[in-house]
């Protein structure tokens, strides 16, 4: 199996930073895809970002040119930058891991941008 534990969600002004972490552990595959999603309330969970165990990443639109995605691989953990934050980034963001095996998800971190 594959834990995944996130942190560094907090509350953070408009046009401020959050720094996202998620650490992979367990039964993790040399190619392995880390990606983060987001749900807000009372909408459904999209994708932000993900990477693939060779570096390979990919953005969806909404933090195209304000997020940046990256990982250790020595690790296994993977971040999202989060700049010029906006209120409608608020929302909790999950860390999804994928192996050759498993398909796991983290608990979610709170995202809150507000003034």
């Amino acid at each position: 199996q594959v834990q995944v534990v996130e942190s560094g969600g907090g509350l953070v002004q408009p046009g401020g930073s959050l720094r996202l972490s998620c650490a992979a552990s367990g039964s993790i595959s040399n190619f392995n895809i880390m990606s983060w999603y987001r749900q807000a309330p009372g909408k459904q969970r999209e994708v932000v970002a993900s990477i693939t165990s060779d570096d390979y990443a990919t953005y969806a639109d909404a933090g195209k040119g304000r997020f940046t995605i990256s990982r250790e691989n020595v690790k296994n953990t993977v971040f999202l930058q989060m700049n010029s934050l906006k209120p409608d980034d608020t929302a909790v963001y999950y860390c999804r891991v994928q192996t050759r095996q498993y398909d796991s998800w983290g608990q979610g971190t709170q995202v809150t941008v507000s003034s």
